[in-house]
């Protein structure tokens, strides 16, 4: 199993980014996929889930209304769009099998300016 993070980079608040998680070694289209965040000294929150056929998405309230979770079953891949960014949000984000204690390098999110 492989999930490969990318999209992340410094941007000012109100700004915006697209995160992606290219996933290879598994029946992607089979599995639910969740984002979660990490920032600096606090532990690891999850943030968006999708479900196999991308019809059910969830949130954390922090990010509702700002963030959109989406996916590509034939690209294996699943994103995340995040908008009105604040200060708050700057985080290693990673993508995640749910269920599974699987991990990619995640992708760096700052937001500053």
């Amino acid at each position: 199993v492989q999930l490969v993070e990318s999209g992340g980079g410094l941007v000012q608040p109100g700004g915006s980014l697209k995160l992606s998680c290219a996933a290879s070694g598994f029946a992607f289209s089979r599995y639910p996929m969740t984002w979660y965040r990490q920032a600096p000294g606090k532990e690891r929150e999850l943030v968006a889930s999708i479900s196999s056929a991308g019809g059910i998405t969830n949130y954390a309230d922090s990010v509702k209304g700002r963030f959109t979770i989406s996916r590509d079953n034939v690209k294996n891949t699943v994103y995340l769009q995040l908008n009105s960014l604040k200060p708050e949000d700057t985080a290693v984000y990673f993508c995640n099998r749910r269920g599974y204690d699987d991990w990619g390098q995640g992708t760096q999110v700052t937001v500053s300016s």
